[in-house]
C-alpha cells in the first residue's frame, strides 16, 4: 500500500459516507486521481466493494487452477481411428477450484486467484462462482486464452485408453501476475498454494507470501516443486507417494510416516498432514504433537474427490485455529464425505455432515 493509499484509507475508515471530492480535497489531489487511488484499494482487498465497505470479514485465498474436465466413455470395446458409441460429459475442475468449491460449501469466504479464457468454459467457471459464493475479482482474462481443459476417455472396461490436457493458460500466472495481487493475497487468513503454478511463480509466492500458507502438492509429478520453499510453509498436505517422494522416506508404516513427517518438518514446515488412502491420516508439527486417524468406514461412490475435500477441511481448519488433531480428524472425515457422492464434489458438504460420520465411527 502507498502512503497516499494509506492516507485515504484513513480517511474512509473515519467517514465511510466520505465523497471522492473530499478526499480530493484533503488530500490536494483531482478527483479522478482520487478515483484511482480507490479502485487500486480494492483491487488490493482493502476495501470490499462500492460505498467504500471496508474488508473485515476473515477470508481465504486459493492460488491455483479451473479446468473444464471432458470426459467419453465407450460403450463397447474401443475401435481405433473409428467414431466409437459412448457417453460424454463436462464438469468443472482443477485441483485448487474443487479445494476452493468445498471451502465455500464449509462456510468460508473465498477468493480465488486464477486465470481463465476468453470462450464457453470460462463463462461456466463464473456462472458456477457466482452460484457458490466463490469471488474471482482478482482473477483474470486471458485474451484469445483458452480455460485449462483435461481430456480424457475410457474404454468399455473404465478403464483410461487416451488423456489430453492444455494447461498452458497457468504459463500467465507470472510472479508479476502474482505481485500485482500480493497485497490482497497477504491480507487473507490463510492461503492455499498448489502446483499447477509455474514454478518460479510458486517459489516467488511462497518466498512473499505473509499469511498461512497451505500447500497441496497434486501429483507426484508435480510435487518436486515444492522441495525448495518447503521451510516458507505453514502446513502441506501431501499423500503418501507425495510424502515418500518429498521425504525421502518409504512409507510402509505408522512409524515411516513417523520419519518422513520429520523430515519434512526439519526443512522449517511446521505441519504435515500425510494422506495415507484407506489407511487414513498421519499428522504432526514442529511442537512435537501428533495425530493418527484412521479412516472411516463408507460406501465410497467416486474417490476422486477425498483429497481436494481434506485440504479444504485443513484449509479451515488451520485459518480458524484448530489444533493439530482436531484439523487432522475433520479433515480425515471431509475426505470420507466426498467419497460417498458419486459426483467430485459432494453436494452435501457441510461441518454437521463431516461431524456424523466422524460421530458414527465414534473418531
Amino acid at each position: 500500500m502507498t502512503q497516499r493509499e494509506r492516507q485515504l484509507l484513513e480517511w474512509i475508515r473515519e467517514n465511510p459516507m466520505i465523497s471522492q471530492q473530499e478526499l480530493a480535497e484533503k488530500a490536494g489531489i483531482t478527483r479522478s486521481s482520487a478515483a484511482v487511488h480507490i479502485s487500486s484499494l480494492m483491487k488490493k482487498g482493502y476495501i470490499a466493494g462500492r460505498g467504500y465497505l471496508l474488508r473485515t470479514d476473515p477470508y481465504i485465498v486459493v492460488v491455483g487452477g479451473v479446468n473444464m474436465d471432458i470426459g467419453a466413455v465407450s460403450h463397447a470395446p474401443l475401435v481405433a481411428r473409428d467414431s466409437n458409441p459412448g457417453r460424454v460429459t463436462t464438469s468443472l475442475g482443477g485441483v485448487g477450484r474443487n479445494i476452493a468449491h468445498n471451502l465455500c460449501l464449509l462456510g468460508e469466504h473465498v477468493s480465488m486467484v486464477t486465470v481463465l479464457g476468453q470462450d464457453s468454459f470460462a463463462q461456466s467457471v463464473r456462472e458456477n462462482a457466482a452460484a457458490i459464493g466463490l469471488d474471482l475479482t482478482h482473477s483474470a482474462v486471458i485474451p484469445d486464452g483458452r480455460t485449462g481443459t483435461y481430456l480424457f476417455i475410457d474404454d468399455s472396461d473404465g478403464d483410461m485408453a487416451l488423456a489430453v490436457n492444455d494447461m498452458s493458460i497457468y504459463d500467465h500466472m507470472t510472479p508479476d501476475f502474482l505481485r500485482q495481487r500480493l497485497d490482497f493475497i497477504n491480507h487473507a487468513d490463510l492461503v492455499v498454494v498448489e502446483t499447477n503454478l509455474p514454478e518460479s511463480s510458486l517459489h516467488w509466492l511462497c518466498q512473499h507470501c505473509t499469511a498461512p500458507l497451505l500447500a497441496d502438492p497434486v501429483s507426484t509429478i508435480k510435487a518436486p516443486k515444492l522441495q525448495p520453499v518447503l521451510g516458507r510453509l505453514t502446513a502441506l498436505k501431501p499423500n503418501r507417494m507425495e510424502a515418500e517422494l518429498l521425504s525421502g522416506v518409504s512409507i510402509h508404516n505408522e512409524a515411516d510416516a513417523a520419519r518422513a513427517a520429520e523430515k519434512l518438518l526439519d526443512t522449517g514446515l511446521q505441519q504435515v498432514y500425510i494422506s495415507l488412502g484407506s489407511d487414513g491420516l498421519y499428522a504432526a508439527d514442529r511442537q512435537g504433537h501428533t495425530a493418527r486417524v484412521v479412516c472411516p468406514r463408507v460406501q465410497i461412490a467416486n474417490a476422486t474427490g477425498g483429497g481436494d475435500a481434506a485440504a479444504a477441511a485443513l484449509a479451515s481448519c488451520i485459518a480458524h485455529g484448530k489444533t493439530l488433531e482436531e484439523a487432522a480428524h475433520l479433515a480425515i472425515g471431509a475426505g470420507a464425505l466426498a467419497c460417498t457422492s458419486p459426483e467430485t464434489i459432494h453436494p452435501g458438504m457441510s461441518w454437521e455432515n463431516i461431524q456424523y460420520i466422524l460421530d458414527k465411527e465414534e473418531l
